[in-house]
Formats: structure tokens, sequence, C-alpha cells
């Protein structure tokens, strides 16, 4: 697999986006015919993730795995058996229906990239996986302060280290964008990096979130350019030094 950082590197970037679109299955679209602002929101979807991780597949020279599918139809980011694996659009579903949606859509892409990994750490490789997301700034009553969340699993000292040198090379690129860990969500919750760190070690496996604020892409102004070239370098820039620290 090709990569940006040498070849001599034991490092290896899996690149995903679990939210690229709002698409719906011809046959599901009756369930869905009262639901176009449900749809276009960020419950949908990630506006932006899309283009963001086409711009890091292109900077880091990686190929990018994607869902296209709305999380409204089945939720990419969530295990089996969880609560929120479907939405309520989804309710009068048989369970052989269902599954059915599992096996079209959720299945296929968890599997590529769980094989994808296993094989890169089979190569004697550290994989960094970057999941590509969004999250909106209006949340209930709530308005979001973080531009950019790096989520994590705060037991992994490798997870911790990376994320660390990556929020200080945002900070150094950008002083005035507010960069937390861990924040809006916490990257130990369900989804699909939590899934992937109970099959690989913390020395094999790095399962990382990038969460950017919807308000720049809905804005589409120069920050939003600003985000496209400058969050992708300084991943790069905190994985070398991942990297030569190894």
């Amino acid at each position: 697999m090709e990569n940006f950082v040498p070849k001599r590197s034991p490092v290896s970037i899996v690149l995903t986006c679990e939210h690229a679109g709002n698409q719906v299955p011809a046959p599901l679209r009756p369930l869905f015919m009262k639901a176009g602002d449900v749809l276009n929101s960020h419950r949908g979807w990630d506006p932006g993730a899309l283009p963001l991780a086409r711009r890091f597949a292109a900077h880091c020279g990686v190929p990018l795995a994607s869902t296209t599918v709305s999380r409204l139809v089945v939720e990419p980011n969530r295990s089996l058996g969880h609560k929120r694996l479907f939405s309520e659009f989804m309710a009068t579903l048989s369970p052989t229906a269902r599954q059915e949606l599992i096996d079209q859509y959720w299945t296929p892409h968890r599997s590529a990239v769980e094989e994808l990994i296993a094989k890169t750490i089979g190569s004697g490789r550290t994989v960094i996986h970057l999941s590509v997301h969004t999250f909106t700034q209006h949340f209930g009553d709530e308005v979001r302060k973080t531009d950019i969340g790096l989520l994590y699993d705060p037991r992994r000292k490798t997870e911790r280290t990376l994320c660390s040198l990556w929020r200080d090379e945002l900070q150094q690129l950008q002083p005035a964008w507010l960069v937390r860990r861990n924040d809006p969500y916490k990257g130990s919750s369900d989804g699909f990096t939590t899934s992937l760190r109970k099959l690989f070690s913390a020395d094999e496996y790095l399962g990382i979130e990038l969460e950017v604020c919807q308000k720049f892409f809905l804005d589409s102004g120069a920050e939003w350019k600003r985000i496209l070239k400058e969050i992708p370098v300084s991943f790069t820039a905190a994985v070398e030094q991942f990297a030569a620290g190894r």
C-alpha cells in the first residue's frame, strides 16, 4: 500500500469516511417521503466529510473507503445490536429486511476495511486508521464551541501520543482554531474504531476519528479552504513525528 511516509517507516495509513452521503436505495424511498429535511441534516450524513476525506486521500497517497448510503438506513459507525444501528424510519421493516440491509450496506464496508488492516499489520506495519467526520455546530439547545475534534481511546498510549502531536501541529498552523481531544464525542464510545481495537493491539492499530465542525463547509469560504489544505498537512506532519519515534 503506497504511503507518504518513507518505505522504511513501520507505519501505514488506512482512510475511511462512514457518513459520506445521504443516499437512500430506491426500494426504501417511500419510507423517507416526508423526511427530506432530516436526510439533508446532520442526522442523514456528515456534510463536508467526503471532500475533506478525498483531500486526505490525495495528500497522503492512499485509497479512501467510504459509504454514501445514509446513516438513517443503516449506521455503519454502530455495532450490530446497537439501539441506533437503524433509525426510526426503518421501524416497519421485518428482521429479514433489516438483515438484508446489513448484508448490503454495513458488512461490505466493515469487512473490506478490516481485511485491509489485517493484511497491512500482517506485513509488519502499524496501521493508523483515520476516520473522517463532521459534526453540527447546533445540537439541540447547545452551541458547540469546538472547531476540530480528535477522538481516540485515552487508554491507548499510541493514540494519545499521535493526537497530542496532531493537536500541536494544528495549533501551530492555525492558532485561532479551537482543537479539542475527545470532543464533541468520546473516542471510546461505540463505533467502527472501537470495534477494531478489540481485534488489534495498541501497537498494531491506532483508531483516530477526525471531527470538523460543519460550519466551515456550510460557509464554503476561505476558512473551509484552509481546512481542506492544512488539516491533511498537519496530520502527515504528526504521523511523521510519530513514526520517527517508533
